[in-house]
């Protein structure tokens, strides 16, 4: 038997809970739009770092094609 909450779509993770803008300063905001640049560089380092293991992986894993005949 298996659970009915298996089946159901996972909710989306709300990984940035941004703050209320309209209570910050002027130079509050550019603080906060360089932490956001900051975060925005150190994930675009992770994708690439993933995509280059995944790459290294195909090819290792890369099943030669058969000659066509």
């Amino acid at each position: 038997m298996t659970n009915s909450d298996e089946d159901l779509p996972r909710p989306a993770r709300k990984l940035l809970v941004p703050p209320v803008l309209d209570m910050l300063g002027v130079s509050e905001l550019h603080e906060y739009i360089a932490l956001l640049e900051g975060e925005i560089a150190r994930v675009r380092g992770v994708i690439a770092s993933k995509q280059a293991h995944a790459q290294a992986a195909s090819l290792f894993f890369k099943v030669p094609k058969e000659e066509e005949k």
